[in-house]
């Protein structure tokens, strides 16, 4: 195998990794140190963006620039600030607070089938067989987290799976708003903004300031841990990996945040998850597997294809 087919398997096996550990040290600062998800998540915005703009301004000095010379592209970066990525950011956090780590991933993910959703109605088709079933296993992942497969009660806070459902529409919004900004100005531009904006707006929404904070050693080591690991070190080598293997391959990589964060929270904060909870959690992986295989030029008919000339 290549030696930059490698790199990109373990960056995009790493980032999702680092996702999901910087979600479970979220559960540990709001559970064990009070800390607030939007005082969180505006430092982790704003702190985060400061350091992608840095980068950014010594490879992509121009491109700084001139995305705020058109009043559309400006438009754009701002709508997506806002609506993408302030919100995937803290609705994930909030939903994380009212449940835990490994559940909230595990939501925030079915933010795929409504991907796909979308990508049938623009181009005005039914979807493939495989994608059917992993919207059916999307549904059914959503369904035994929130239940445990017990159609009369909830074992899921309602904020939770309020919340949870909030960043599986936002992580939508923010994996097709900024696809055209991106091309053009380069991903490390239009996230460093992006974050230091949704920083700023979401400050002036909360007003995180007035409320009082115990900080001590283990709140600022987890904070610098989400910013360093769970942002800026998991963006770095997960944009690394779509240069080396492809942005569908690395995301489908990356997709092992969903077992990274139960198991995390397991270990580290002793969570307990019930049989329906790790059903919950297989669902939603294969979701993403499924909803993969046709961009990477896997079909149903193509494998049974190829395994009747392997055996002839």
């Amino acid at each position: 195998m290549h030696t930059k087919t490698v790199r990109g398997i373990i960056y995009a096996l790493l980032a999702g990794t680092c996702w999901g550990f910087s979600g479970t040290v979220g559960q540990y600062l709001f559970t064990e140190k009070g800390v607030d998800p939007g005082w969180l998540t505006t430092v982790r915005l704003l702190v985060s963006g400061l350091i992608l703009l840095i980068w950014a301004a010594v490879r992509k000095r121009e491109q700084m620039k001139t995305i705020w010379m058109s009043k559309e592209t400006a438009g754009r970066l701002l709508f997506f600030a806002v609506f993408g990525l302030m919100s995937v950011q803290y609705s994930y956090m909030a939903s994380i607070s009212c449940s835990n780590a490994g559940t909230a991933t595990a939501i925030q993910y079915l933010g795929e089938a409504l991907i796909l959703l979308v990508t049938c109605v623009s181009m005005r088709r039914l979807p493939k067989i495989t994608e059917s079933f992993g919207l059916i296993l999307a549904l059914a992942g959503v369904f035994l987290l929130a239940t445990h497969g017990n159609t009369n009660s909830m074992v899921l806070s309602g904020k939770g799976l309020f919340w949870g459902l909030i960043s599986a529409v936002a992580l939508m919004l923010y994996t097709l708003l900024p696809a055209k900004l991106i091309a053009e100005y380069g991903s490390q531009v239009v996230t460093g903004y992006g974050m230091t904006v949704g920083g700023v707006v979401l400050a002036i929404l909360l007003r995180p300031w007035h409320r009082t904070l115990e900080a001590d050693w283990q709140v600022f080591l987890g904070m610098a841990v989400i910013i360093l690991v769970g942002t800026v070190l998991a963006f770095t080598v997960f944009l690394q990996s779509t240069v080396d293997i492809g942005g569908v391959k690395a995301g489908l990589l990356a997709s092992t945040e969903t077992i990274a964060a139960p198991f995390f929270a397991a270990l580290w904060l002793h969570t307990k998850f019930e049989t329906a909870d790790f059903a919950g959690f297989v669902c939603m992986l294969v979701m993403v597997v499924l909803l993969a295989l046709p961009d990477l030029g896997i079909t149903v008919r193509e494998k049974s294809a190829d395994q009747q000339q392997n055996a002839a």
